[in-house]
């Protein structure tokens, strides 16, 4: 679109957000999520420095946005509309379904057999460097061992902030002897650092990649499959098409919701697991996995910048992070960070992966904050076919992560 038509257009719903005046639901939210990740991230792609080492457009989408809102820039109104669209609209997710129905379908059968028989290790092999190096740095610090692993490395490789630091609470609170708000005020600021950590982290792996080619598939996780021939897609699907692929992401996703009331699992765990098994059976045409597979690349495409402003409005809390920021404490959850993705890059090294895909949806995704750090990881990756792995960690690594702190609490009391 040129420059002086979206810009016509975005004075328009700029000043509806500014005059408070913005329109409930869907309309208003995504016109004014439209206009901010454009201009965000944008802003992001052309000042150096960040697109280079911080992730680009992501985080300055992310942050930015985030910083209206908290600042009061932009009235409380029209953040509450997005905040609302987001978190009762549904929108993330919507827009997991999309990526996670897409990304399975469009794989190859091979890959996805060959993949999912590797990948435990990958996790395994993140989590234990991850443990064992915020450990050591713990002992250091006078932190103790036990402590640093409990209450930095634990809730960090958690799987979020729902799924990992609260259910940790409880697990914890009574071995440790400390109140459930003692404890949630030790592990929520490293949950929301290790999460912009992983952000720019998967922004620097991005870069790693375009300098040294051999350590990255761009986007393919398994190294023999990386020259494999790919099937050629229309570049216009048809709308029929397209509608298609929106109806199966939207039936897998109640798919993994119905599951989730006779399996205690989480509905997104669920819907992975059953689109996997759904394409390794054949049992749909060829015809409606691309349909699925055209729909992702549009979602994709065209929703991922909104996405990540609603990310930030929603999900964001800037204060939060900076209350948190001391030396000894950033450090901790860095080398949490940083040591994950180095066993993970190593493992998946070992087992056929190319290291830098392995340490984003092995690592990366597992010390974020589930599916809006998935989401946020791996566009600063640019490598969102990965999410379908990014889930796996998200979702099931996370609930493994719940199982291992009551081995460990039972091994250490």
């Amino acid at each position: 679109m040129p420059a002086a038509l979206f810009l016509a257009l975005a004075c328009f719903v700029l000043f509806s957000g500014w005059h408070g005046s913005l329109p409930l639901g869907m309309v208003g939210a995504l016109a004014l999520m439209y206009v901010l990740a454009v201009l965000l991230n944008e802003a992001g792609e052309r000042i150096h420095p960040i697109r280079e080492y911080l992730g680009g457009g992501t985080i300055i989408t992310i942050f930015g946005s985030a910083a209206l809102f908290q600042y009061q820039l932009l009235p409380e109104q029209a953040g509450l509309v997005i905040s609302d669209f987001m978190q009762e609209g549904g929108f993330l997710n919507f827009f997991i379904a999309s990526l996670v129905t897409g990304s399975v379908f469009g794989m190859s059968r091979a890959l996805l057999k060959n993949a999912a028989m590797r990948y435990l290790p990958v996790i395994l092999g993140g989590v234990i460097t991850a443990f064992v190096a915020v450990g050591l740095v713990g002992m250091l610090l006078g932190d103790g061992f036990k402590s640093a692993v409990l209450l930095i490395g634990l809730p960090i490789m958690g799987g979020g902030m729902g799924a990992g630091a609260v259910p940790l609470v409880e697990i914890l609170s009574a071995p440790m002897q400390m109140s459930s708000t003692e404890l949630l005020s030790r592990m929520v600021p490293a949950v929301v650092i290790a999460n912009t950590l992983a952000i720019v982290l998967g922004g620097l792996l991005h870069r790693l990649g375009n300098r040294y080619p051999s350590l990255t598939g761009n986007g393919r996780l398994m190294v023999h499959e990386a020259n494999a021939p790919q099937q050629e897609k229309s570049a216009s699907p048809a709308m029929e098409t397209l509608g298609i692929g929106l109806f199966i992401s939207l039936s897998m996703f109640v798919l993994g919701s119905l599951l989730s009331l006779v399996i205690p699992m989480h509905p997104f765990a669920l819907m992975i697991l059953a689109v996997a098994l759904i394409k390794v059976a054949g049992v749909l045409p060829r015809a409606y996995e691309e349909a699925a597979a055209s729909w992702y690349q549009f979602v994709v495409t065209n929703l991922t910048g909104p996405l990540l402003v609603g990310i930030g409005i929603a999900y964001t809390d800037i204060n939060a992070l900076l209350d948190a920021l001391s030396f000894s404490y950033l450090l901790l959850v860095t080398v949490t960070v940083v040591g994950s993705a180095l066993g993970a890059a190593l493992v998946g090294r070992l087992v056929g992966f190319y290291p830098i895909e392995a340490a984003i949806t092995g690592s990366l995704c597992m010390a974020n904050m589930g599916g809006t750090g998935d989401v946020a990881v791996l566009s600063a990756a640019r490598r969102m076919q990965l999410m379908p792995f990014a889930q796996i960690s998200s979702r099931l690594g996370g609930a493994f992560m719940l199982i291992l702190a009551t081995l460990i609490i039972s091994l250490w009391a």
